[in-house]
């Protein structure tokens, strides 16, 4: 009954649309208001005391999982004729915030915890803000989908700008190595979650697209056909880190010039 109520519901919510194009009105139109709207967020929210900072990173993990579950549900229904979608097991590295969100929100404040904050306002903000860049990973050809993609990744920025207006952020090099371990930890888990599923996927999982299969990123596709997977990997992760210490730096001396750190 519950199986029936679910599969109609995603059925009544599968509307087609013609996929938005590249810095067309869609794409210009949700990324500027979101980006506003998020940032504007974050600025109201940027004194916000412990408990408050509990609530905020609680509701929006909570809100990234209830939405995820209906990604899965909609693929699991309608796109896959009930079966299931092992590219879209949510561990990707954008996944990850609605974990760490909901896990952060009930953690003591410590290294733990501290980790956790610098990879979001590093590594986080930097996948929310190249899923605008390069816009084709979050392009359907459905409206829920289209929606809960452009919605999904302009959260990753809100939740990188609270973090940041409200001092809870990467300020350190030692932060930023903290973001870094966080990161590889993660990328080692997901790569077993890839050689636990493999068999039973038939090859089709690539969480934080680190192998064994072949990526499906831009360039890094082309390098995984010419010399394997695992020459793709050890270009990627650094390539990543990189990304992240761009996006670290900024705040980095913003913390520095205001004496946010401790000398």
């Amino acid at each position: 009954m519950i199986d029936a109520f679910l599969e109609q519901f995603i059925e009544m919510t599968a509307w087609e649309m013609t996929k938005p194009k590249a810095y067309g009105p869609f794409h210009l139109i949700f990324t500027f208001v979101g980006l506003a709207i998020s940032l504007f967020a974050a600025y109201l929210l940027r004194n916000t005391g412990e408990k408050g900072n509990r609530i905020v990173l609680f509701s929006s993990g909570a809100f990234l999982m209830l939405t995820e579950v209906y990604k899965q549900l909609f693929y699991f229904y309608h796109m896959e004729d009930h079966a299931y979608n092992w590219g879209i097991f949510p561990f990707q590295l954008c996944s990850v915030p609605m974990y760490l969100c909901v896990i952060a929100a009930f953690l003591k404040p410590g290294k733990l915890r501290d980790g956790m904050y610098a990879f979001m306002t590093t590594f986080n903000l930097l996948g929310g803000i190249m899923a605008f860049i390069e816009p084709s990973g979050i392009v359907h050809g459905h409206w829920t989908l289209t929606i809960h993609a452009f919605v999904w990744h302009m959260m990753l920025i809100f939740i990188g700008a609270y973090l940041i207006a409200s001092g809870r952020f990467a300020k350190t090099w030692r932060d930023y190595r903290g973001a870094v371990f966080t990161f590889l930890a993660l990328a080692a888990l997901a790569f077993c979650i890839n050689c636990i599923f493999w068999r039973v996927s038939d090859g089709g999982i690539n969480m934080f697209f680190v192998g064994p299969r072949d990526s499906s990123l831009i360039v890094f596709k082309q390098i995984s056909k010419a010399a394997g997977w695992y020459v793709s990997t050890l270009l990627y992760l650094p390539t990543v880190c990189i990304g992240a210490l761009i996006v670290f730096l900024p705040a980095h001396f913003y913390a520095k010039k205001k004496g946010m750190i401790e000398k």
